[in-house]
């Protein structure tokens, strides 16, 4: 290799850790939280992060098979109420399989929906809802039917129209379209 040559690999070299200390140190900079193992960047969308978490993956494939990819990739702002996979293994055996097959995207899509408040609202913002509302806070959801959110301690709950309640257990992953709040029951419309 001759001298040129050489410094030509070497400026690259030099550029792919400019360019990749850039990268990391951007990301070092946010504040991330840790779901599923992996890190959830505010810089990326729903989608981004959410294929990163080994916690989520149930809920990804049901995305996916709704066709909802695309509408979470957008701007929103969404806030997300993301059950957990053991949160979908507490559903009836077979249950999950039923729902992704295609003649039953509509009722999917409408469970995954009813998982979506329109606009951002941090932990702190339901909180205050709640308070004000005496105990209770009513939020309309994507699909159209409400969820009713309370609190116990220091916990947050959210309660389906049937009657289930939900634990958030980790609240306030922020995402460049919405926030993500991780939950312990899928929630029924």
């Amino acid at each position: 290799m001759n001298t040129n040559s050489k410094i030509a690999v070497l400026g690259m070299i030099a550029l792919s850790f400019v360019f990749s200390g850039k990268v990391t140190a951007q990301m070092m900079k946010e504040k991330t939280v840790m779901v599923g193992g992996a890190l959830m960047y505010p810089s990326k969308n729903i989608i981004e992060n959410a294929l990163n978490s080994k916690d989520h993956k149930t809920l990804v494939a049901a995305v996916k098979a709704a066709g909802l990819v695309e509408t979470l990739q957008g701007a929103g702002p969404f806030t997300v109420l993301a059950p957990t996979d053991a949160a979908f293994a507490k559903l009836p055996k077979g249950t999950v399989e039923t729902l992704v097959k295609p003649e039953n995207k509509e009722m999917l899509t409408k469970i995954l929906t009813y998982h979506v408040l329109a606009g951002k609202y941090s932990a702190k913002d339901i909180w205050a809802a709640v308070k004000s509302g005496k105990g209770k806070s009513m939020m309309k959801t994507v699909e159209g039917e409400e969820l009713t959110f309370w609190t116990k301690g220091k916990d947050l709950y959210v309660q389906d129209a049937k009657g289930n309640s939900a634990k958030v257990t980790i609240a306030d992953v922020n995402q460049s379209n919405g926030v993500i709040h991780v939950i312990d029951t899928v929630l029924m419309p």
